[in-house]
């Protein structure tokens, strides 16, 4: 008998040992592969090659698990079914996803990127004026995503007529790729998007930018939100001791991105190839970054103001109650705690 204590000792201490792994905890976490996700793709990339970011910040109990996705839409269902706990995401899915689940469901804690979108048309000078868009076809990346709310608004604001689906212009939902095989084609007249498709659609297709979108903006020094974190109530509710970590790792990813461009931006072209097979040309990465900041302010201003343009065009049917979108709690106390300004 006594001859199996040392075996059941072992067989004990294995069984704790599996116990504790198991009471591991997971942090799930989406965002798309683009350089206005800089931040999420930057970490994953780290995750990847075994240095994580937030893994050395978060503890050795938490395991970080990265989801990729390639529209806002998506990324929020994911959300909806719990499959995720944290997103980088675009203002207008967010927007979307808050008043579809009544404000029950998402709350943005925090900024990511702001800037990097612009209309660009082509260089044959057949749009030189605001008057040249009657009769155009102006590409955006998505039916009501930010970029396509935008174009619209615009549109209306030189008085054009802008309906759904046609009007004194014609804005034209398309995927990115599409765009530019479109614009190179002579096909559609200007486009509205965000980077890194406006440097490329100036280097691979000539094309001139017409606007930058911080000319919009004028109320927030021309800053607009393109990213921001956002998170579940589920996950905030029941976990804000691990939601706070992961906003301070936030705040001081986005500095050390911005302390360090050439590293940053290193990394994360790295990522990109790993998640879409293929790199951004250097020339398309540098023109990209030019027209973003990377930033954990989220801007909320700018939001608001794409809400209103979004009830004003008839994307929204009534007039959108956001008083319950932001929740900046966490991120203010961990700015108070670096010494660093709040934000609103």
């Amino acid at each position: 008998m006594k001859s199996l204590r040392p075996l059941l000792f072992v067989l004990l201490a294995l069984g704790m040992g599996a116990a504790c792994r198991a009471e591991k905890i997971v942090l799930r976490v989406g965002h798309f592969p683009n350089v206005t996700h800089a931040q999420a793709v930057i970490a994953h990339g780290l995750s990847r090659t075994g240095k994580g970011w937030f893994e050395e910040r978060l503890g050795p109990d938490v395991e970080v698990q990265w989801f990729v996705y390639n529209a806002g839409p998506s990324a929020m269902e994911a959300v909806f079914a719990r499959s995720i706990d944290l997103t980088y995401v675009g203002p207008n899915p967010a927007i979307n996803a808050h008043l579809k689940s009544q404000g029950e469901e998402i709350r943005i804690v925090a900024g990511a990127c702001s800037g990097g979108a612009a209309l660009v048309v082509q260089p044959d000078g057949r749009i030189k004026t605001d008057a040249d868009f009657k009769g155009k076809k102006v590409a955006t990346p998505q039916f009501g995503n930010t970029q396509d709310v935008a174009a619209r608004a615009w549109l209306q604001s030189k008085g054009l007529r802008i309906t759904m689906t046609g009007g004194d212009a014609f804005v034209v939902p398309t995927a990115n790729p599409d765009q530019l095989s479109l614009f190179q084609r002579g096909e559609m007249d200007a486009v509205w998007t965000v980077e890194p498709w406006v440097s490329r659609l100036e280097l691979e297709a000539k094309g001139k930018v017409y606007l930058e979108e911080s000319s919009l903006w004028k109320d927030t020094n021309g800053k607009y939100v393109t990213t921001h974190l956002v998170s579940s109530v589920k996950f905030l509710k029941e976990r804000p001791d691990l939601l706070k970590k992961w906003i301070a790792a936030h705040v001081e990813l986005t500095k050390w991105i911005n302390d360090h461009p050439d590293e940053a931006k290193r990394i994360l072209n790295e990522e990109m190839k790993a998640e879409t097979t293929r790199a951004l040309p250097q020339a398309t990465l540098d023109g990209a970054w030019k027209r973003l900041e990377i930033t954990y302010d989220p801007v909320s201003a700018s939001l608001l103001k794409s809400a209103e343009d979004a009830y004003r065009i008839g994307f929204l049917k009534e007039h959108p109650d956001l008083s319950r979108i932001y929740d900046l709690k966490l991120l203010n106390e961990v700015l108070r705690e670096k010494g660093l300004a709040e934000v609103k």
